[in-house]
């Protein structure tokens, strides 16, 4: 068993050197153990890494393929730059399953932003050209497929068998779908948040079908098999994973501490869970700054789902291609890292704090996404929405104004004629 000031140590370190207040059920537990794994490493990594270019430099016969010359320098330049950032980057806001993994994720996402910014001065056929150097079959135009055209449920003329049209949309997008919200769960931590982003994005998949046919689907395809089953389902096991985590009581050992074979392994798998566990109370009206900023958050997390599919269109690589992958990966990790830093900055009470950078860094992203979406998509995001979601938005937009209005400036009871006949209703509506 730890000592008090060890295992203070250890929450601190797991929350980037602050101090934090645990909730009253959690404990965690550390002796402290700082093993060969848990070390820098520098000077070894430095010597890998400079005789790694002392072959390229001195050894190696040289190509006479330009592109192939090209395509190598700018990997080993990645590779170099991640590997620096791995050792020298700042800690991120979480520790396990490794520091480095979360500096790993910092050097990435800095990357990334990178990338879309040298996308922004090129034109679309350049940028597409550029996406062939990673894979050759790319630059094609896609097929955009329209999932609406059929909505029948039960289709007895159908050469497939009468509920070919259910059957066909079981592939596996569904399970993404699924392990998709499940991991949105356990970052956002929120049924509310979670449920209003849900609903949310079916909603905007209706509003834009006029720009991209793959936003079509039929209404059950949307809100039974999307909404009610993928999405409700991967909620409920995410925030079912989040209600354990946080009555979890974490105890860490040293790997070789630990007595058992069967400890060793159970210590083994912990790794790859979280060091602590905050419980997010998002507090949404608490004040008008904080609903400002979870309202900010809501658009961001539906703008990166949103953007998914303009990129895909504009740029031409298929929704199952590895660079689709990778950049879900990249939102995963960051996005985890920037709510945590989200929720810590609209939690201190210190005047000096600032925004997180994976938060900053984020950002940029999704911005440089929408940006790049405009610039080469412009003759497809300037095509006039529909009449109905134009009153559709407008109206919400107006009520939920309405309703921000009301619940931050209260205008009624100090108005000098309403104001009194307000306060009597509701001091008679609480007594009832």
């Amino acid at each position: 068993m730890a000592s008090m000031d060890t295992r203070l140590v250890a929450d601190q370190m797991a929350n980037g050197g602050k101090g934090v207040e645990k909730e009253e059920h959690q404990q965690v537990y550390d002796d402290g153990t700082n093993t060969f794994f848990w070390q820098a490493h520098t000077i070894s990594a430095g010597v890998l890494i400079g005789l790694g270019l002392i072959y390229v430099a001195l050894f190696e016969q040289p190509h006479n393929d330009t592109m192939f010359n090209i395509q190598r320098g700018v990997v080993a330049v990645v590779i170099v730059f991640i590997l620096i950032g791995m050792i020298h980057m700042p800690n991120g806001p979480f520790v396990r399953p490794h520091p480095a993994l979360w500096r790993l994720v910092l050097c990435v996402l800095i990357l990334y932003v990178l990338l879309l910014i040298f996308l922004l001065f090129q034109t679309t056929d350049d940028s597409r050209r550029f996406l062939t150097l990673i894979d050759s079959n790319l630059g094609k135009p896609l097929k955009e497929t329209n999932y609406a055209v059929d909505c029948r449920v039960y289709a007895p003329d159908h050469p497939n068998g009468p509920f070919s049209n259910i059957m066909e949309k079981m592939d596996v997008f569904v399970l993404c779908h699924f392990f998709g919200w499940w991991g949105k769960a356990v970052i956002i931590r929120d049924w509310f948040l979670l449920t209003v982003l849900s609903i949310g994005f079916e909603l905007v998949e209706y509003t834009l079908e006029v720009h991209l046919p793959n936003f079509g689907e039929c209404w059950w395809d949307h809100w039974i098999m999307d909404a009610l089953v993928c999405n409700s389902l991967g909620i409920l096991c995410g925030m079912l994973t989040c209600e354990y985590l946080e009555m979890k009581t974490y105890q860490w050992r040293g790997l070789w501490k630990t007595p058992t074979l069967k400890g060793k392994m159970k210590r083994f798998v912990g790794q790859f869970m979280p060091y602590s566990w905050t419980s997010y109370r998002w507090a949404y009206t608490e004040s008008f700054g904080r609903f400002s900023a979870i309202c900010l958050l809501t658009i961001w997390f539906l703008m990166q789902e949103v953007n998914t599919f303009y990129l895909k269109a504009i740029l031409w690589y298929p929704p199952e291609h590895m660079i689709n992958v990778i950049r879900e990966i990249i939102y995963g990790f960051g996005g985890a890292c920037a709510t945590h830093e989200i929720y810590e900055f609209l939690s201190t009470k210190d005047k000096n704090a600032r925004v997180g950078r994976y938060v900053w860094l984020t950002f940029v992203a999704i911005f440089c996404e929408a940006l790049l979406i405009v610039k080469m998509g412009w003759d497809v995001v300037t095509i006039p929405l529909p009449r109905t979601a134009v009153v559709f938005w407008t109206t919400l937009a107006g009520v939920f104004l309405i309703w921000v209005v009301w619940h931050f400036t209260l205008p009624f009871k100090h108005m000098p004629i309403i104001g009194p006949h307000y306060r009597r209703a509701m001091t008679k509506l609480k007594s009832s």
